[in-house]
């Protein structure tokens, strides 16, 4: 039997957003990799370089642009940081002067607020590990000039969340002394954010210890991104970065991006040639597959053994991805009784020799009906290594609809909207505040759902939703970044009560497509009064 990770099927306790599924200089130029190798991989968010980039990492030249590699994100979902010190050529980042510095500032936002079809700006990043690449006998103290360069970003872009500290490793005295700091000064950062660059094993405790002390300065709760996560050896190790994955998604953390160690456009060895899958990038799409809650799991310790797992009760099936063990393991699931009396269950496992070496396939492992006995089953996964990724499928025996129809809202990318629940809503999620409709990039306010679809064709589109304004609202809506059409939304009983629906049709390419429905965007005069998004469904 050996180690045992448990999966309560039962106890859901966040949406599926795929957090952990983003990359630090994911992105080239030209379309790098292609948005067939992205699209599958549910990309939740990206760090880029600051526009004008003039940062050579690892000695390239200068690449991945924040504003030009905006169009392909847009296409495949996915929002970005745009990192700022990367406008300097030299890492470590090689100091000039405060004149110099707040210069480019200036340069950096401007051309961010010139660029008015980008609206998938989440943050501007505004240094990068300053615990040891500050330099502070010319720039004086960090805490200082973080401050100053906060308010001159503010002083062009009001609302753009600002994102720091960024510092290379958690530090709770660091981060003691600059939350203080920006406390005082009224520039705290809107996403907090450290890297994770060593071990999985210390992240729980860190982001225990992190709320601790925000809860101890009298801060509200930030949002927290890790944006670089996984050291070289880690990276392209699907077992590590099942560890990692599933550390992230318990802790609650809103973003986090595998680091970059090596190219441009690969997405950080995920892909190679441009379209090829490597052993790493299968355990991604196993998580870009999951759909409706993720659900708790519960490994033996810390350091070994661990998983995530989402259940989507519209189709009833259990996806589990887990790693970091060698042996003969078992997958424990409880609370599996909507899946009937006997289930199917597939095993499938992915390798990666190397970063440079395609995986047309994950390797299947075994298939088998199970009984399901007191509302549990045990499936013994046999032989594992500690280097590999391991994928659990679950679903009833009696046979699942062969595509996934039901898209909720609070799965998809959310743009100046927010996440909220309630009891009545699918999946006890939605989307609410989508209310901004001035057209411009900092205020418009959309969800982007990426649907997978057997064949091209005119799809019937359901959509649940709730409109307490009294009158009927209007979106628009958008496939693949095609022509507008508009929506309507017939008042219904208040806001955040859902069962309320209304139809449409669309037009799908066989594969993936990112449906837009928008109260503001690029080439929409805006929708009128407001609708909360419960979910789409396509037949």
């Amino acid at each position: 039997m050996g180690k045992v990770l448990t999966v309560a099927v039962g106890s859901p306790f966040r949406p599926v957003t795929h957090v952990a599924t983003g990359g630090l200089y994911g992105l080239a130029e030209n379309g790098k990799p292609a948005d067939s190798t992205l699209l599958p991989l549910k990309v939740n968010s990206l760090t880029q370089p600051a526009p004008g980039v003039g940062q050579r990492p690892n000695g390239q030249p200068p690449g991945g642009d924040s504003l030009l590699v905006a169009p392909q994100a847009t296409r495949v979902g996915a929002g970005e940081y745009i990192r700022m010190p990367d406008i300097y050529p030299n890492f470590p980042y090689k100091w000039v002067s405060w004149n110099d510095w707040l210069a480019k500032v200036d340069t950096m936002v401007r051309a961010r607020l010139n660029a008015t079809s980008v609206t998938n700006i989440l943050g501007w990043e505004l240094w990068n590990e300053p615990d040891w690449t500050w330099n502070t006998s010319a720039a004086g103290a960090f805490n200082d000039g973080w401050s100053r360069t906060y308010r001159a970003v503010r002083a062009l872009d009001t609302t753009t969340p600002i994102v720091g500290p960024s510092i290379s490793y958690y530090n709770r005295s660091w981060l003691s002394s600059f939350l203080s700091s920006a406390k005082a000064a009224g520039t705290l950062p809107d996403i907090i954010c450290w890297h994770e660059l060593g071990s999985p094993n210390n992240i729980a405790a860190n982001i225990a210890d992190y709320r601790a002390l925000e809860s101890s300065l009298g801060i509200s709760p930030r949002r927290i991104s890790i944006n670089e996560y996984a050291a070289t050896s880690e990276v392209d190790v699907p077992g590590r970065i099942a560890s990692y994955v599933a550390k992230f998604e318990r802790a609650g953390v809103e973003s986090a991006h595998r680091a970059f160690w090596y190219e441009y456009g690969t997405m950080n060895g995920l892909v190679t040639n441009n379209t090829q899958p490597t052993g790493t990038w299968w355990l991604y799409k196993w998580y870009g597959d999951m759909a409706g809650r993720m659900v708790t799991t519960t490994p033996p310790n810390q350091t070994g053994l661990d998983g995530f797992a989402s259940y989507d009760g519209t189709r009833k099936i259990v996806n589990v991805v887990l790693g970091n063990e060698a042996g003969t393991n078992t997958v424990r699931l409880t609370g599996i009784g909507a899946l009937g009396p006997s289930v199917q269950v597939t095993v499938e496992s992915t390798h990666t020799q190397s970063r440079f070496t395609a995986a047309p396939a994950a390797t299947s492992v075994s298939s088998a009906v199970y009984r399901v006995t007191g509302d549990q089953l045990l499936v013994i996964v046999p032989n594992m290594a500690a280097s590999d990724g391991y994928h659990v499928v679950v679903q009833p025996a009696s046979g699942v609809p062969s595509y996934q129809q039901r898209y909720e809202a609070e799965d998809a990318s959310v743009f100046r909207a927010q996440r909220l629940t309630a009891s009545s809503a699918s999946e006890g999620g939605y989307v609410g505040r989508i209310d901004n409709a001035t057209s411009t990039h900092s205020t418009d306010s959309y969800v982007d759902f990426v649907v997978n679809v057997p064949a091209a064709r005119t799809y019937t589109m359901t959509i649940g939703y709730a409109n307490g304004g009294g009158a009927t609202a209007t979106q628009g809506l958008a496939v693949n970044g095609g022509s507008w059409g508009a929506v309507s939304y017939p008042a219904t009983s208040g806001w955040g009560q859902f069962g309320a629906t209304t139809g449409t049709t669309v037009g799908l390419k066989a594969g993936y497509n990112v449906i837009r429905l928008a109260k503001g965007s690029p080439g929409f005069s805006g929708g009128t009064g407001n609708a909360e998004l419960d979910y789409i469904q396509l037949t």
